[in-house]
């Protein structure tokens, strides 16, 4: 069984020769994208029964993730939902993989290209007006660079038109609900009360009257520790961070709850290697972030338990058994 998180667990799942229920969505406002993904199973000719749409309300996931009829749970959400269904999958010896939140590390080195930076950021941090839970929200800039850097990613999510989706030339969308739109504002004025600077952004967009947007947002003047650099916002809102060397940095970037993501960003791929395996995350990528349907997918701390895709993710859908003959 799957709570909500899209065609990764699907995959996974179809490919051990199970069925599925997807349950119901996190976030209820959004869960019309079950259908499609109901349709393209049909378009597919997926056998009747394999896959099961089943929407409603959190009750409802609850019922599902205890039902004595379901081998295995898989969610994709807040780590908050994930504590409690990981409580409930303990009690009952379930199998259970959790893919949660994050609040990745973006390390910037001192020999990275500033303009191909800041225009991987773009995509990297930015991604999905930001509801992505892997992206690299946290940007950490030498001290040497950090005005630089701040003033061209400022610049840059200054630059990205916010509108409707459905047009090509938008690059920021709306927020998924009214509720999470009004959460990440509150997120943005709590930095602004720890004493945060907002260089871009930092509110709702003028000129559009229709949709749950807030602006792409740039917070500097902080440091590690503010809740605007702990908490996952998913949302437009980047901290760009101060370090001195990189030790320093990968002890920042490793100073969080979670571990799902993180990219970084040199002139130099072997260097950016050697600081891609110190930083404590499930996944990572060097000038560069996106996922690889043959390789496994997953965080560790609070960003989860298990993986999805690739060789692992099918092994969580399976059970060895040995049999003994006598010789």
């Amino acid at each position: 069984m799957e709570l909500p998180g899209g065609p990764l667990d699907v995959q996974d799942r179809a490919r051990a020769g199970r069925r599925l229920h997807r349950g119901p969505q996190a976030v209820p406002e959004t869960s019309l994208d079950a259908y499609v993904l109901a349709e393209a199973a049909i378009a597919a000719e997926l056998p009747a029964g394999v896959l099961n749409i089943v929407n409603g309300g959190s009750e409802i996931g609850r019922h599902l993730v205890s039902h004595p009829h379901v081998d295995k749970v898989a969610f994709t959400g807040s780590t908050p939902a994930g504590r409690e269904i990981g409580r409930v999958c303990g009690e009952l010896i379930r199998p259970v993989t959790l893919e949660l939140g994050g609040k990745s590390a973006a390390l910037v080195l001192d020999d990275a290209d500033l303009e191909q930076t800041v225009g991987g950021l773009a995509t990297a941090s930015l991604l999905n007006t930001g509801q992505t839970c892997y992206m690299s929200t946290r940007i950490l800039v030498p001290g040497s660079r950090y005005d630089e850097y701040l003033d061209a990613i400022s610049a840059m999510c200054a630059s990205l038109p916010v509108g409707d989706p459905m047009d090509e030339s938008v690059a920021v969308g709306p927020l998924a609900s009214g509720r999470h739109r009004d959460r990440v504002l509150s997120l943005i004025e709590r930095g602004r009360t720890e004493g945060g600077t907002v260089t871009t952004g930092g509110g709702t967009p003028s000129g559009v009257d229709r949709g749950f947007f807030v602006e792409p947002t740039v917070f500097a003047g902080i440091d590690n520790s503010a809740t605007i650099a702990r908490e996952e916002v998913f949302g437009p809102v980047l901290t760009v961070l101060r370090y001195d060397d990189v030790d320093v940095a990968i002890a920042l970037a490793n100073d969080s709850s979670y571990g799902l993501g993180g990219t970084v960003w040199t002139s130099d791929p072997e260097r950016g290697v050697d600081v891609a395996r110190r930083v404590e995350t499930g996944s990572f990528g060097v000038n560069y972030f996106n996922l690889d349907w043959g390789s496994p997918f997953g965080g560790v701390k609070a960003s989860g338990i298990g993986r999805e895709l690739g060789p692992e993710g099918l092994a969580a859908y399976q059970n060895l058994k040995s049999i003994f003959l006598p010789a």
